[in-house]
């Protein structure tokens, strides 16, 4: 299993990579949209978690971005920024299980990366 990481928090996606690891996940990482879609086209991924709001692309256009790189990928959102709008703009995308509010739990996270990659059909 391979994942993406985009946050433009440069120590939070560091950290997670690094969290993820040591529970044998292998996971790049990223701070912006433009790295992500050139990772995208390099390398292949099963999921990517995306921070919603990313300097210059939204989580939401970068996940249609890469979905168009790689049909299969499955997409886990995340914010920092709780407004109600963000949460239904990413809900609706990802589907509200795949969406979490950050700090972010480890656990929470590699629960929904199971749930992801396990579930059936199409994009999240």
């Amino acid at each position: 299993m391979r994942i993406l990481l985009v946050d433009d928090e440069e120590e939070l996606v560091a950290t997670l990579a690094e969290r993820l690891a040591m529970r044998g996940i292998d996971a790049d990482w990223v701070t912006n949209g433009e790295d992500a879609i050139l990772k995208a086209e390099t390398e292949s991924y099963d999921l990517s978690v995306l921070d919603v709001k990313i300097p210059r692309i939204s989580g939401i256009n970068l996940k249609r971005e890469l979905e168009k790189r790689n049909p299969h990928m499955k997409f886990i959102f995340m914010t920092g920024h709780g407004s109600e709008a963000d949460y239904k703009a990413g809900s609706e995308e990802a589907g509200s299980e795949f969406y979490l509010i950050k700090p972010l739990d480890i656990r929470l996270l590699i629960e929904k990366i199971n749930t992801a990659l396990n579930s059936v059909g199409g994009s999240i």
